[in-house]
């Protein structure tokens, strides 16, 4: 039992997880398991040691807030940063897959202006030579002279 430990010290108190040391009466008590944080009739807080002597259970409890604070805030910076840059990286992608998209379109329709050019050419050579067909009649019977 804690309380055999009274009167000691408080690291030895301590050595047993389930003890709690009060520095007002120099008493080692039993941990009350039912509340969370020792009620202030038993011991007050300033003056409660609980897993290492040499820091009392306000100190704790700020310590732990402080900590828990620091570690929402930074999931919620987080998670902001990440869905900002998302919805801006996404929309620089839309941007860059528009433009290409474009410079696509551009470059087909100037492929397609380059081969209606060549096949004008093309058409004038045979047409100079003889070798374009008559268009109305493109079936019409080769003769050799």
């Amino acid at each position: 039992a804690c309380s055999a430990f009274s009167q000691k010290s408080c690291e030895e108190c301590l050595k047993n997880v389930s003890c709690l040391w009060c520095y007002t009466n120099n008493t080692c008590i039993d941990y009350p398991v039912r509340s969370i944080l020792p009620p202030s009739s038993l011991c007050s807080l300033s003056n409660a040691r609980w897993g290492v002597c040499w820091i009392n259970f306000e100190d704790v409890i700020i310590a732990m807030a402080v900590v828990a604070g620091l570690i929402l805030v930074t999931v919620t910076v987080c998670c902001c940063y990440c869905c900002y840059c998302r919805k801006r990286s996404r929309s620089r992608l839309d941007e860059e897959e528009e433009q290409l998209a474009r410079k696509r379109e551009e470059r087909r329709l100037q492929s397609l202006q380059r081969k209606h050019e060549r096949k004008l050419k093309h058409d004038e050579i045979r047409k100079k030579y003889g070798l374009l067909q008559d268009s109305d009649n493109p079936y019409s019977r080769f003769e050799n002279e």
